[in-house]
């Protein structure tokens, strides 16, 4: 019990899933490289009533281990965090997809669409859509889904929040989700960060003005799965509730999930005469205040005249 255990790597970094028995535990530890023996493990297990605490989760086994240590190092249960990073500007369905493929997190919501799993948290707007902080989450493998995402959709709320108590005054928004809403097309339609307060000034002063939002990221975003990548005269001119080009307003929910500065910039934009931007190739864009002005800048970023 003293001696130590093979492996088939010095450094082994392992995991052990939830809902398994001592036996179970070690046959999955000899398929990682640590050839444990599976009957002196679950012997030793019984002998020290640890058979019932050995603990899931990613752990780093410390080199020369004994199969007697061993078991009181998986009682312990001191495992390795995992981690995942969630980016700003990607939607619900494609940070989802991420989290899945996580092969140490559980997914406990499966066949649940994003809606579904948006009733289940009692989220704002029906949608889970907007309502994931972007940022490095470390977490604890064998953590449920469902647990990942009350944290994530917790934090961001909280971020609302804290970013709506700060509000200008005189904002054309009306409510908290609203600010969500807008805050994620202000991130899709951000190349550069310091361009952030101007573009939110543009949609803003666009909300004031009674005009069409017009922007790209919400018509792409209706389209759904089936856009390939080419926004055609056709997107635009298709009525459906993402549509900033033939619906006035905000759209029904966000279009993507915003970041901290995102939220900032949108509930305290640059105050400026600014009505539309286009992007001048660098990630940068060039802002004007009237349409003649928009469309010269066009005709040089865009078509090269």
């Amino acid at each position: 019990m003293n001696t130590a255990i093979e492996r088939n790597t010095n450094t082994l970094d392992v995991h052990v899933s939830a809902g398994q028995g001592a036996r179970a535990i070690a046959e999955e530890l000899r398929a990682q490289g640590l050839l444990v023996n599976a009957t002196l493990f679950t012997l030793t297990a019984r002998f020290t009533g640890a058979s019932g605490q050995l603990k899931a989760g990613r752990y780093e086994i410390p080199p020369a281990i004994s199969t007697w240590d061993l078991v009181g190092f998986l009682s312990k249960g001191v495992s390795k965090l995992s981690s995942v990073a969630l980016v700003e500007g990607f939607t619900a369905q494609e940070l989802l997809r991420k989290l899945r493929a996580q092969p140490d997190l559980v997914d406990d919501l499966q066949g649940q669409s994003p809606q579904d799993i948006a009733k289940k948290l009692g989220l704002d707007g029906g949608s889970l859509e907007g309502w994931i902080y972007p940022d490095t989450y470390k977490y604890s493998p064998g953590s449920t889904l469902s647990e990942f995402l009350k944290r994530a959709t917790r934090l961001q709320q909280q971020a609302l929040q804290e970013a709506w108590a700060q509000r200008a005054p005189n904002l054309p928004l009306k409510t908290p989700y609203e600010a969500l809403i807008l805050a994620s097309i202000v991130e899709k339609e951000t190349g550069q960060a310091k361009d952030r307060p101007k573009v939110a000034s543009v949609f803003v002063n666009r909300l004031k003005a009674g005009m069409l939002l017009q922007t790209d990221p919400t018509v792409i975003y209706g389209v759904g799965d089936g856009f390939d990548g080419n926004l055609t005269r056709r997107h635009l001119q298709t009525d459906n509730p993402y549509n900033s080009y033939t619906r006035p307003g905000l759209p029904p929910t966000p279009i993507a999930n915003p970041g901290k500065a995102a939220l900032y910039a949108t509930v305290r934009p640059e105050e400026s005469q600014y009505y539309y931007f286009v992007a001048k190739g660098d990630g940068s864009s060039y802002f004007s205040k009237n349409l003649s002005e928009h469309n010269n800048a066009v005709r040089k970023f865009q078509l090269g005249r």
